[in-house]
């Protein structure tokens, strides 16, 4: 079966696989070739898929919606990351974390600064009026 891993701005995963383990809300699932067609939400954690090698391969993925038709499995995401070795995974993920909230801290900071200057023109304004 083909499984295909979306994010907003590109395409994660696109290859054969022979097994796919996931979790959705109501607990762990696993997918083999011949598995009965759903769709499922997915919940922030690890998907694992075994290649045609047999070589295990990890995916740490935000919430999601997973949809089996036929022969192909598609994930659609918001965040992905993907590694051979779960503590690669760990170190990877932590890593972006860490570099998304610096991003929203500036972001934030950034905010207030123009919410403050706002303010100021306003009170600025209403000494004129």
């Amino acid at each position: 079966m083909k499984l295909k891993v979306w994010v907003p701005t590109e395409v994660v995963f696109d290859q054969e696989v022979t097994k796919i383990k996931a979790e959705a809300e109501n607990g762990w699932f696993g997918i083999l070739p011949r598995h009965v067609d759903f769709v499922t939400s997915l919940v922030p954690g690890v998907l694992s898929f075994e290649l045609p090698g047999h070589q295990t391969e990890y995916l740490a993925i935000d919430h999601g919606v997973l949809v089996k038709c036929g022969p192909a499995v598609s994930v659609s995401t918001r965040n992905a990351v993907r590694s051979a070795d779960l503590g690669a995974l760990k170190e990877a993920v932590q890593k972006q974390f860490r570099t998304r909230y610096e991003k929203e801290q500036g972001a934030r900071a950034f905010e207030a600064k123009l919410e403050a200057d706002l303010v100021r023109q306003l009170m600025q304004m209403e000494k004129y009026v």
